[in-house]
């Protein structure tokens, strides 16, 4: 009898702790809002006693928030963001003017990285109140000079923070790279001030207690740092114990050193983002729904040298597209290819798999500022065109041509990636400089391109073809199909 009553107690007590500690867990809202496309997230925090909201750096389609606002009964009245985003065009003014909710963003950094429009102004130190939710202003430079960290305390429950919204500063495995100003933004000589500001930020937000949740602003996939994990959130503790990044607590000169080293090129787009986040813009209070083409319209848009971009599957625009074409095909890329290939002032025709195809590309395209969009065609196969295919070769076909110098191979892959193992005889230009590197095409023998799937030769491939050289092939089956047959691959010593 007794041990059943002290296992009945034991199970009491678990249920209360258990109970106790949801209601700790929910005493305040808090919901993570990731976009895939970008590796984005954004962080919505509501207080459940005065049912007021903050949203911290949204997205700019965002009916997202408005909709957890409305199951959840709370009015957003807060809209802020952790810096001057590279990487995406901000939501907050829509959002602001969607709700008329105030907007608070950063005012640190200095003259020269002050938001160019009305908002009220944080400093490192100020408080963000809402009921029982407080969030506590940290300036964390390093990413940008006006980076700053939201801690967040529940003052019904604790005394200090126990969550932190990061933005662009930590990462889950990473921290978020100081070179972005030099190689996105013209910059010159910043990056190196970066990193010493960003070690500084390090030792800094290194006092806070061991236990406290770090919540960053992207994930894996991300160009914002260089190895980025997909884990949604972290500790202090664990980034202390697993970041290679907060193992340089005495050493900034081998911190400078490591964090500038290997970091990825950044997209082209990056530096329009910078100026049209921190500038006055139009804004695009919905997502907003084109027109689809007839046969008669595309064919004005053709004779009036429109961009036509192919987003269907590589696969089914090898079997026929219009000539001319620039192929970029839809996936969770998408927005960061056409932002690194194409012109803003372009206006661009996408041909899309179908209508329930259309808004997903519209929204993928906002997300970056790209609206200058004409129209779709979702119906390409009725159009009654001249459609072109696009010449293939085969692996085997590939392996006949080495060492004989009779053809140019182009790796379009990374310069890491090619380094890693490469075709042999094959020359690396990335398919982000191929644009500016068409002078090392070859003119007169046959150009093979190919990637690692296959994708990214595609769009090569119509890039190269755009650009006037006929002599093209594409290996569409790439470095996966070439280690598949065992083929021999070759690094560089």
């Amino acid at each position: 009898m007794l041990n059943k009553i002290n296992l009945k107690s034991a199970l009491l007590l678990l249920i209360s702790l258990l109970i106790n500690n949801k209601i700790k867990a929910q005493s305040y809202y808090f919901e993570r809002v990731y976009d895939e496309t970008l590796a984005q997230a954004s962080y919505f925090i509501g207080d459940f006693t005065t049912k007021e909201a903050i949203v911290i750096d949204p997205k700019r389609d965002m009916d997202v928030y408005l909709n957890i606002a409305k199951t959840n009964n709370f009015k957003i009245t807060k809209i802020s963001e952790t810096h001057i985003h590279a990487d995406f065009l901000s939501g907050a003014r829509e959002l602001a003017a969607a709700t008329n909710a105030d907007l608070l963003l950063s005012d640190e950094g200095g003259k020269n990285w002050q938001y160019q429009f009305p908002h009220k102004g944080l400093k490192d130190g100020n408080i963000i109140s809402m009921g029982q939710v407080e969030l506590k202003i940290m300036h964390t430079p390093g990413h940008t000079p006006e980076s700053i960290t939201f801690l967040v305390v529940d003052t019904k429950v604790f005394t200090t923070p126990k969550r932190a919204i990061t933005g662009d500063f930590i990462f889950v495995g990473d921290v978020g790279r100081p070179d972005l100003l030099e190689k996105a933004a013209g910059q010159v000589g910043s990056q190196e001030i970066g990193a010493k500001q960003l070690f500084a930020s390090i030792l800094k937000f290194s006092k806070l207690s061991d236990d406290v949740e770090i919540w960053a602003g992207h994930g894996a996939g991300s160009f914002c740092g260089k190895t980025l994990s997909n884990i949604p959130h972290s500790t202090l503790k664990d980034e202390k114990l697993n970041s290679k990044a907060f193992q340089f607590k005495n050493d900034e000169k081998g911190f400078v050193k490591y964090i500038l080293e290997g970091q990825p090129s950044p997209p082209k787009y990056f530096a329009v983002m910078k100026q049209m986040n921190k500038e006055k813009r139009p804004l695009l209070i919905e997502v907003p729904v084109h027109q689809k083409l007839t046969h008669q319209a595309l064919q004005k848009v053709i004779e009036n040298n429109l961009l036509i971009i192919d987003t269907r599957n590589k696969n089914m625009v090898a079997e026929g597209h219009i000539p001319g074409s620039l192929h970029i095909e839809n996936g969770k890329s998408l927005a960061t290819w056409i932002g690194s290939l194409v012109d803003y002032q372009q206006q661009l025709v996408l041909i899309a798999d179908d209508d329930d195809t259309t808004e997903d590309l519209t929204r993928k395209l906002m997300r970056i500022g790209m609206d200058n969009i004409y129209g779709f065609v979702t119906d390409l196969d009725k159009m009654n065109m001249e459609l072109e295919k696009s010449n293939l070769v085969t692996s085997t076909e590939v392996q006949k041509h080495l060492d004989k110098n009779d053809v140019q191979i182009i790796d379009v892959r990374t310069e890491n990636e090619y380094g890693n193992g490469h075709i042999r005889g094959a020359e690396n230009i990335s398919l982000t400089t191929l644009k500016n590197n068409l002078h090392k095409i070859s003119k007169d023998r046959p150009v093979i391109v190919h990637c690692q799937s296959g994708v990214r030769a595609a769009m090569a491939y119509s890039l190269l073809k755009k650009s006037g050289i006929q002599n093209i092939k594409m290996f569409s089956g790439g470095i996966n199909e070439w280690t598949e047959k065992k083929i021999e691959l070759v690094k560089e010593n």
